[in-house]
């Protein structure tokens, strides 16, 4: 995970006061936890306290455990929060209520952070709203920002095997690598589920290249699609495609109505 590169999404908010900056902070701290869920990492990732350096006391990084990671943290399971070796101190852990024999030291990947601005740049800048009897107070600022490069080569990283990628299929490229073997009947048969599929709003990638099918099954692995559908002679025969599932490798003979239930 070395490189200086790093891409953010940024998000800023701007509050009347602390007390309603901390209530939106809130749900952007399960905002972001629900996206690394749906990453299929949200067991690993843990809400980190970090400094706030000259901002406030405290910000919190999003950690995701890894063995590619270049930050060590110390991970409390049972409250799923962690503490960044930066401010992994007695001052801290008093203020969290940790005992240090309740915490586990892990390498991780920082995937996202959330800050409390206060009004540091709304003085500088003169950003200022009107209250209630008219007087010109300072908004209060947060910032809130999540690595999307950063975040997918942890995904490439602890999502693979010995035969190429597994993406998750919430940020797969395509839900289906659609493999056709055989002549002009075979290949009618997968432009009609290519079609099918499109038109019930499936992603797929249609591999008609003249080649082995060994190649197409070896690439399709390799670029890590969720599901691979198979169209041959011997199957349509028997009025079935097969489903393979990538994570998994499991595989089924569907019909036509059933892949089409299943995909969609």
């Amino acid at each position: 995970m070395r490189g200086r590169e790093f891409w953010m999404k940024d998000l800023y908010s701007f509050s009347h006061d602390r007390s309603e900056h901390e209530e939106f902070y809130a749900k952007m701290s399960q905002a972001y936890s629900k996206v690394y869920e749906r990453l299929g990492i949200g067991d690993i990732t843990y809400k980190t306290f970090a400094s706030g350096g000259s901002f406030s006391k405290y910000s919190h990084e999003f950690q995701t455990i890894s063995d590619v990671g270049e930050d060590k943290i110390y991970i409390h399971e049972a409250r799923k929060i962690a503490i960044n070796e930066e401010v992994y101190n007695d001052t801290v852990l008093k203020d969290l209520g940790i005992e240090k024999n309740e915490l586990v030291e892990k390498t991780a990947v920082e995937v996202g952070n959330i800050f409390t601005l206060g009004t540091k740049f709304s003085d500088a800048l003169g950003l200022n709203y009107a209250d209630e009897d008219g007087t010109a107070k300072p908004v209060f600022m947060g910032s809130y920002g999540i690595g999307p490069s950063r975040v997918m080569g942890l995904l490439a990283e602890h999502f693979s095997d010995d035969k190429g990628l597994v993406w998750p299929e919430n940020v797969a490229p395509f839900k289906v690598y659609l493999v056709s073997i055989g002549g002009e009947n075979i290949a009618q048969h997968s432009e009609e589920i290519y079609n099918d599929l499109i038109a019930n709003g499936v992603e797929v990638l249609y591999d008609d290249r003249d080649i082995h099918p060994g190649q197409k099954f070896a690439d399709s692995e390799l670029i890590g699609i969720p599901y691979r559908v198979t169209i041959s002679d011997r199957m349509i025969e028997n009025s079935t495609y097969e489903l393979v599932e990538r994570k998994s490798g499991q595989k089924n003979l569907l019909t036509r109505e059933q892949l089409l239930a299943k995909l969609s």
